[in-house]
């Protein structure tokens, strides 16, 4: 018998169901519900997870095909639980291009999600803004994005593949700041390869394609999540004018530290946001 591509054991969608397999396992191991919201936390933004009612953790390293990040702040585990009676998946921590790995691996996690029973994904990130006006740091809701990675993920062709971010999530983030009173912004995340910042030039570039914020990751996220039928939604976290506009030379300590920083409004505005989002 011939064996058909979606047979190969190396294939994207076998490595995203034994992903699947692996992690319902642990969780039910756990006697964590089926969530129904699952959040990727970016540098600096894991201890959200920390605060989940009747959370349970299954670390990266008990799932034989989930990659770990090299990356500091980026714990490495998977955390079930709830926010407000919504049942949820937290992945602390992603992994990226310039640490190696294809745009499989990278988005191997998120196109395991649907199996698990994941309606919602809120995908987040540490950025760097381009916008003068805005107060740094911020929160912005990323309703488009530029991919300038130089690659385009696994897509298996369930779900959208122009309209990535999902309005009614947008709606949803945007009620919750206000009655949060948080001021979230709108605005383009364009996503870099890296791992280097970015130059002067580079961020002319982008400021004139229409973005307002720049960041090393969550475009394929985003899409490979869209494509495998999920509805989607993201948060940057703005932590410092993006490099080529920065006085002062960056470096990934300071943008772990101001992701901190502001932890207690994110932690609001998803605490507002996620009981809106697990009823769409």
């Amino acid at each position: 018998m011939t064996q058909g591509a979606g047979d190969d054991p190396g294939s994207p969608a076998v490595l995203a169901e034994g992903l699947a397999r692996e992690l319902g396992r642990a969780l039910e191991a756990r006697s964590a519900a089926r969530p129904r919201v699952a959040l990727v936390l970016g540098s600096g933004l894991g201890a959200f997870a920390d605060g989940l009612e009747n959370g349970t953790a299954v670390p990266f390293e008990e799932l034989p095909s989930m990659p770990s990040s090299t990356v500091p702040g980026h714990a490495g585990r998977f955390v079930a639980g709830e926010v407000g009676g919504v049942p949820v998946l937290c992945q602390q921590g992603r992994v990226h291009l310039y640490e190696g790995h294809s745009a499989e691996v990278v988005t191997r996690a998120v196109r395991a999600l649907p199996a698990l029973g994941v309606r919602s994904v809120l995908l987040t990130n540490a950025a760097g803004g381009l916008a003068p006006g805005w107060p740094v740091p911020c929160l912005m809701r990323i309703h488009d994005h530029l991919n300038m990675q130089g690659v385009v993920p696994p897509i298996d062709g369930r779900g959208r593949q122009a309209r990535v971010y999902d309005e009614a999530i947008g709606e949803a983030l945007m009620a919750a700041g206000q009655s949060q009173g948080i001021d979230l912004k709108e605005g383009v995340y364009a996503g870099l390869p890296g791992p280097t910042y970015e130059t002067a030039a580079e961020i002319r570039m982008l400021d004139r394609a229409g973005a307002q914020a720049v960041g090393m990751s969550t475009v394929l996220e985003a899409k490979a999540a869209a494509g495998a039928g999920l509805m989607v939604g993201a948060v940057s976290c703005i932590t410092n004018p993006a490099a080529g506009i920065a006085v002062e030379p960056l470096h990934h300590g300071e943008v772990v530290e101001a992701g901190q920083r502001l932890a207690g409004n994110f932690a609001q505005l998803l605490g507002a946001a996620i009981p809106a989002i697990g009823a769409l």
